[in-house]
């Protein structure tokens, strides 16, 4: 992508998630995307065919920076020297979900908040086959890992919902720590 093809899309982005920051994604109309970013609509179009299109690549650039391999420094927490712990790349990942609880709000009161938990679900899957089930010192032959990395996933958005739903009190390392009391003993 080109620069001025991707100032465009941080304009589309950026216009996105300060709407988010004030409504909720269904009263978001493409119009007020447009305008905000002060593009035309041809334009919008030329990025996204749909509002789920944005929304769907948002979350895609969220999970691909949060589930990332290569953790820097940033605002709100630095685990850039922790290298490849599962409590520290957990802990990172909340505290994104924390960092954007504004935008997210607006995303998970919405007609397409499945869209949100399929994606986290499907990118903590891939993290739990890289990660988790990798630091086992036993393989449990009675439950498939397939199975054991549904549940976990499952586990895990179950965990973030509740959190969510509770105004998000807790800090993010006292939620990993919740999650490894439920996870650790099965793995």
């Amino acid at each position: 992508m080109d620069r001025r093809m991707q100032k465009t899309h941080t304009a589309i982005f950026a216009a996105f998630n300060k709407l988010l920051s004030k409504k909720s994604y269904s009263k978001i109309t493409i119009q007020e995307i447009i305008d905000e970013a002060n593009i035309g609509r041809s334009t919008f179009y030329a990025h996204f065919e749909t509002k789920d299109d944005l929304l769907k690549e948002m979350c895609q650039k969220l999970f691909n920076h949060i589930f990332s391999d290569d953790l820097q420094a940033e605002e709100t927490h630095d685990f850039s020297l922790s290298k490849g712990q599962s409590n520290t790349s957990l802990t990172h990942i909340l505290y994104h979900l924390k960092d954007d609880e504004k935008n997210l709000k607006g995303v998970l009161c919405c007609e397409s908040s499945d869209l949100f938990w399929n994606y986290i679900r499907q990118q903590f899957s891939r993290y739990i086959t890289n990660y988790l089930l990798n630091v086992r010192t036993t393989k449990s032959s009675s439950i498939p890992d397939e199975l054991l990395i549904n549940h976990i996933s499952g586990s895990f958005v179950d965990l973030v919902k509740w959190w969510m739903h509770n105004g998000m009190k807790e800090t993010p390392e006292k939620v990993e720590k919740y999650f490894e009391a439920f996870i650790f003993p099965i793995i």
